[in-house]
């Protein structure tokens, strides 16, 4: 599907890309599950996220942490307290720095909690799309806490545009991970 420009393809969008996601975990098999992702080998992936994450539980707290980002961005806006998007000391050119921090964050974190969380800012995200109309999701002008984009974008950007990303991110480890061990 082409990217959303209006909410009922949001909300869609949303959800067909938060389904993909849940059905290929649920057919990751153990081993996949159980073996850190390692993607040194293949010299396309220089971002760094190809680094930074090392399995299931670390893409759950990336898309968690994004998913608070955008909560929390909007519910101070909506209060009157004026905040970016990226918190202070971040920007968007920096922005790598603060995923390091989330990663950092959560390495005690369980893969159940992590999962739990992602699950449920999620349903708060949904939740929060319902709150707006059409015209104030994707008309430019309507906030000015959004600047020149729209709040459309911003919700999809932390939802299938990340969700896609996620996939894709575990869709190369299956790739990898050996079907059987060689003796």
């Amino acid at each position: 599907m082409s990217r959303p420009t209006t909410k009922t393809d949001l909300l869609t969008t949303v959800t067909e890309n938060y389904e993909k996601l849940n059905v290929l975990i649920f057919g990751l098999t153990e081993k996949e599950l159980s073996t850190p992702f390692d993607f040194s080998s293949d010299e396309k992936k220089k971002e760094a996220h190809w680094k930074r994450d090392k399995n299931l539980r670390d893409i759950y707290i990336h898309l968690y942490e994004w998913h608070q980002l955008l909560l929390n961005w909007v519910h101070s806006n909506q209060k009157g307290d004026s905040k970016p998007f990226i918190p202070q000391p971040y920007n968007w050119k920096t922005y790598g720095n603060m995923n390091v921090e989330f990663w950092k964050k959560h390495q005690n974190t369980s893969l159940d909690n992590a999962k739990n969380m992602f699950q449920k800012s999620h349903v708060e995200i949904m939740k929060l799309v319902e709150c707006f109309s059409n015209e104030e999701l994707f008309s430019k002008g309507i906030y000015k806490w959004v600047g020149r984009s729209t709040l459309g974008s911003y919700f999809i950007s932390v939802t299938s545009s990340h969700y896609n990303w996620a996939i894709k991110k575990l869709k190369a480890h299956k790739k990898i991970v050996p079907i059987c061990e060689k003796k």
